[in-house]
Formats: C-alpha cells, structure tokens, sequence
C-alpha cells in the first residue's frame, strides 16, 4: 500500500510500505476514506520533534472496516468508523475512568512500528476499544464525512479545553489561538452555552470561521496589546474561561493575564519552547485554575457524534483545502507556510 512518510526535516514523502495486516486478534484493517494534516505534525516537519527516517505520520482518519482479528467483537468488514487520534483498549483503570490517553495499551498512530493515518490503510490495534461506528449512510454524504473526521482529533480536543476553562452557560469566553484546535474551542464554547466568546487571531480568513462557530468579538492584537484589548471588552475584569490553544510560552502568559480573577485556563496547545510562561504566584494570588493536557477523545466522541449528526455543531469549516495522497507534501507545505488552515486528504 502507499502510505505518508516522513525522512527528514520538510521531507514528507509518499511510498510504498507494507499492507496494512492483522498480527494479534484485537486488530482491525481499516481503509482510509478520510485524513488530514494536524498543527502538531508540523512539529515533525520543522524538526522541532524527532522522528526516525522513514517513520510513518499522521493521526486522525476515518474509514472502512476491512478485517477484523478474531477476537474482535463489535465491529465487523463494512462498517464505517472513526478513530481517535490514539489507540486504547477500552478495559483498563484509566479508560474506565475516561482517561483514554493514559491506556495501560494505548499509543499513538506514526508511532515507531506502527501505521500512521495519512495512508491507503491502517492497522488499528484494541479495535473494539478503539474505533466509532458511523452511520453507514455517511458514507454518500462528503460535507458530513468532513465534519465527522474533525471528531478524531480536533473537535474533541477543542471540547476538553472547554471543559477544562470552566465554560458553563452564560459565561464569557476567551480564546487564544485561531488554529483548527481554537477554532473548534470556539465551536465548543458555543455549544456550552458561552454567551460572549472572544476570538484572539490575526488572521481574516481564520476569524471569520470563529465567528461563523460563534465568536461575538475578534481581537487582532498580540501580547500586552492583546491582554490589553480583552480587558477593555470585559470592563477590566478579564474572562471567565480561557481556552489556550497554541502552547508557546507567549501564549500561556497571554491566557493567564485574561483569565478573570477566580477564573480557569484549558490549555490543550501541545508545549514548545523553553518556558510556559506561568507564575504560580500570580495565579496562586487570583485564584486562577489550570486544566487541560492531551484530550482524551474517545471519550467524547458519542456525545459529539449525536450533535455533528442533528447538525447542532458542524466543525467541517476548520478544513479549508483537499488533497489526494500524492499531494500531501503540497499540504504539508500550505499548513507550514499559513496558507491553509488545516488539510484534508481523500486517498
């Protein structure tokens, strides 16, 4: 099968590599309808995170089932599934508790020796743990399948910065990051019931989507201008919820001076850089709150299914260009140089 590979730093390359196969009977084979290119790959791509010639990349698709292991019980070949951006066998301590990213079995796509998203096929270990069934009839429907893949990554992440800043109903919002990863914040808040939801993010094209999500207010300013700018909108006080989606130590600090006080952070922006930008005595002095981390997705995946399926929500905008398998170099180089928000691969 082909498959997305990557060698070196902005050497993303399309080969040949192994059929995606059963090896233990939890596996499924899964033949991609639906990938994408992720903020975080770029990390990879710039060599900023270490990969090793020739490792396999990407982590959020949706597909068919091929086959499946024998000890396989929920799934068969035929049905629709997506997969969260890591795998997770379901029946360990932590997933009982919902805490699928930290599965005693788990990992993630790309990993060294395993299968990464952006490719013909993959093999899908803990399948039953693991994978979401669609509706079959999805399957026709492009503009919903789009919107269906953003619950592998994304969209799920974007709901655990919501919950992880508090949003509750009537509450006002504040979102640094105007990535897929923000956007979808934004799309999250709005669906908790935020009742102002204030976008921080420079560019047109991205702001325009947040608004469309349900942003009340844009503000296009950065650092101490933009602290500056959110405080004024919110008679000094700040924000109530902050959703931090961008990890950078400028970032963290942003959030933390328009946090209100007695207020929360979601943080979900993966950490790059050499500081956070916290003092914990400040925040210990406003009692301000700090959650977040990797989200756990596969435990948000029903609840956010039934609302993209009545078209409560539709995070389908956050892609805004389409590649075949060929092209995915071409993506890679649009999403690094800002001139696509997040792309979308149809193998």
């Amino acid at each position: 099968m082909r498959a997305t590979v990557i060698h070196a730093p902005h050497d993303i390359r399309v080969e040949e590599v192994p059929d995606a196969a059963i090896r233990r009977p939890e596996d499924a084979v899964v033949r991609v309808l639906r990938a994408c290119i992720c903020g975080s790959d770029l990390w990879a791509y710039r060599g900023e995170a270490a990969r090793e010639p020739g490792q396999r990349i990407g982590h959020e698709f949706l597909g068919i089932v091929e086959e499946t292991g024998s000890a396989v019980s929920s799934l068969r070949a035929g049905d629709l599934v997506v997969a969260p951006f890591m795998w997770s066998d379901g029946t360990c301590e932590f997933c009982a508790e919902g805490l699928y990213t930290s599965c005693d079995h788990g990992g993630f796509w790309g990993s060294v020796g395993h299968d990464g998203g952006q490719g013909e096929a993959v093999r899908v270990p803990h399948a039953d743990g693991t994978l979401v069934k669609l509706p079959a009839e999805a399957v026709s429907d492009d503009h919903l399948l789009t919107g269906l893949l953003a619950l592998s990554d994304v969209m799920g992440t974007g709901h655990h910065a919501a919950l992880g800043a508090g949003v509750r109903a009537g509450s006002t919002v504040a979102v640094v990051g105007d990535g897929a990863v923000g956007l979808c914040g934004v799309l999250a808040a709005k669906r908790l019931g935020a009742e102002r939801i204030i976008a921080l993010g420079r560019h047109s094209v991205r702001t325009d989507i947040a608004k469309l999500f349900g942003a009340t207010e844009v503000v296009a300013e950065r650092g101490e201008a933009a602290e500056a700018a959110v405080r004024e909108l919110t008679g000094g006080r700040g924000a109530h919820a902050v959703i931090e989606a961008v990890g950078t130590e400028q970032s963290m600090r942003t959030a933390v001076n328009i946090t209100r006080d007695g207020g929360s952070i979601g943080y979900v922006g993966v950490p790059h850089g050499s500081g956070t930008g916290l003092d914990l005595g400040v925040m210990f002095d406003r009692n301000i709150t700090l959650r977040g981390g990797v989200a756990p997705v596969r435990a948000y995946i029903p609840e956010l299914l039934e609302d993209v399926l009545a078209g409560v929500i539709d995070p389908a905008p956050v892609f805004d260009r389409a590649v075949t398998l060929d092209e995915v170099p071409e993506g890679y180089r649009a999403m690094d140089d800002r001139s696509a928000l997040k792309v979308l691969i149809k193998p």
